[in-house]
């Protein structure tokens, strides 16, 4: 993710996906088994990126545990993401947002982890609560190169490629979650998804960004072999990959499904054009989310990047912004995708 808070500002899409897990972590946190014990209950956020996006469910979840603890009762709230993460901005918002979970609560704790979830990240048996929107759909590394494109969306050689590394990576996910669930625990999850007929909904948002990759090539802004090897490591799956581990025995190294929904999910910034027909705002909101998600893996791809010249990455960023807010200008669409929710319970 592009630091500086900048998914903070800009991940509406993710914000609004993992909204429509809410409620079932809610739920979850109503449901989890509670051990009489002193000991604090802990809940694993697991992708917390900038921060902005935990505060709803986090509170909500607290807002359903609470009572059912004692009010001296202590509550880790562990915030999982990768070293690189702008851990930065995740403790801005943990401190000093108003809306930050903590507010009132002074025997709620927040906590950071700098490690990826395709590592065990805290204790066997620790895990009260956990929590996962957007995050796993990256994968733990690039099993391809796409010819032609940077993500796999058509049928293909790489598309199966990455198929097979979401599946293995799926697996190990679980695997880890599982070892760090207490007996009666449960993890919700919040994944942009493919429907039955293989599509996402980002195929033509994701298309001009590819064009305009094409553009720069042509106007000598990167060189072709930079643009071949800019590929993103994310596989939004399908229902039947999620739920393929479940399918044998209907456990998973002690996992069982308890909720599985595909849903539509509109695109807020449309919304907004369609009350304003301010076209510039729409293709910018769409161009800046792109950036602030996807642009620091494209932009790794380049030699100055990779030599540490940041001037060189945000030159890139910026050129690439503003080719494709000229595509998003010229033919507007919603940004319509799916998201999947579910719910799993670790037996007791």
């Amino acid at each position: 993710m592009e630091g500086n808070g900048a998914y903070n500002r800009h991940s509406m899409i993710p914000s609004g996906g993992g909204a429509l897990a809410i409620p079932f972590l809610a739920q979850a946190a109503q449901r989890v088994a509670l051990d009489p014990k002193e000991r604090p209950v802990v809940i694993a956020d697991y992708g917390s990126s900038q921060g902005k996006n935990s505060i709803p469910p986090i509170r909500a979840a607290l807002h359903s545990l609470r009572p059912r603890l004692a009010s001296d009762r202590a509550v880790f709230v562990f915030h999982i993401d990768q070293p690189s993460n702008d851990f930065n901005s995740l403790f801005d918002v943990l401190s000093g947002d108003p809306d930050r979970y903590a507010v009132q609560d002074t025997n709620v704790f927040p906590c950071a982890i700098g490690r990826s979830f395709y590592e065990q990240v805290l204790p066997a048996e620790s895990v009260h609560l956990g929590w996962c929107s957007y995050a796993a759909v990256w994968l733990s590394r690039i099993p391809a190169r796409i010819p032609g494109h940077f993500l796999p969306f058509h049928p293909g050689p790489a598309l199966a490629a990455f198929a097979r590394q979401g599946a293995e990576d799926w697996a190990a996910f679980l695997a880890l979650r599982a070892r760090e669930l207490r007996p009666g625990g449960r993890l919700v999850l919040a994944f942009p998804g493919r429907n039955d007929e293989g599509l996402t909904g980002f195929e033509d948002f994701i298309d001009h960004a590819n064009v305009a990759l094409g553009e720069m090539v042509e106007a000598g802004e990167i060189r072709a072999e930079e643009r071949e090897r800019m590929v993103v490591a994310s596989y939004p799956r399908r229902k039947s990959e999620l739920l393929a581990p479940f399918e044998d025995a209907g456990y998973f190294y002690g996992l069982r499904v308890e909720h599985y929904e595909l849903l539509p999910l509109p695109d807020a910034a449309w919304t907004d054009y369609e009350r304003d027909r301010d076209v510039t705002a729409l293709a910018t909101k769409h161009a800046l989310f792109f950036r602030s998600i996807f642009m620091p893996s494209l932009a790794s791809a380049l030699d100055r990047v990779r030599a540490g010249d940041i001037a060189a990455q945000n030159a890139f960023a910026d050129s690439l912004q503003k080719r494709m807010i000229q595509r998003f200008a010229a033919k507007p669409a919603p940004g319509n995708s799916f998201v999947q929710t579910m719910v799993l319970a670790k037996a007791d």
